[in-house]
This record gives C-alpha cells, sequence and structure tokens, in this order.
C-alpha cells in the first residue's frame, strides 16, 4: 500500500514510510531503556558483591555475565521487532 497516508490524532498527514519509521524508532528507544538499566544494575550490584566477598568472585562473576546476557536478549529482541517493522 506505499502512497497511503495515515490521520494522525493532531491532524497531520503521514504517509506509511514514515509511520513504520517512527515505529521502528520508537522500539529500538523503548526496547533498549529495559536493558541497559538491568545491565547497569546488575553489573554495579555484582562489582559491589565481589568487594564485600573476593573469595567468592568466581561464582558471582558468573552469575553476573549469565544474568547480563540474559538482560542484553530483550535488547536483541527489540532490534528483531524494529526490523520486522521497517522491512516487512
Amino acid at each position: 500500500m506505499e502512497g497511503e497516508v495515515t490521520k494522525i490524532a493532531a491532524g497531520v498527514l503521514l504517509d506509511t514510510e514514515s509511520v513504520k519509521l517512527l515505529a521502528t524508532a520508537l522500539v529500538m528507544g523503548i526496547g533498549s531503556i529495559g536493558p541497559a538499566l538491568a545491565i547497569g544494575l546488575l553489573a554495579g550490584k555484582g562489582l559491589e558483591a565481589i568487594g564485600r566477598n573476593p573469595e567468592a568472585s568466581g561464582k558471582i562473576q558468573t552469575a553476573m555475565i549469565l544474568s547480563i546476557a540474559f538482560a542484553e536478549a530483550v535488547a536483541i529482541y527489540a532490534l528483531v521487532v524494529a526490523l520486522i517493522i521497517k522491512f516487512v
């Protein structure tokens, strides 16, 4: 449906491609905030725990890296959704 026009609440007219690009930007922006905050908190708390108990640094570091990988997976899902919106 190339060239189709969508009416927005403020009365602004946007074509479909513009709406797709705006949606892509919003998905990436919002989808990156959560993982960024999670990774920052995980790293900070992990380093704080290692500072308090250096003998357990191996176990703490392993759990921290695994948790950071899971948090990063959420950002990758947001990227996949953004790419689907952009190219489909």
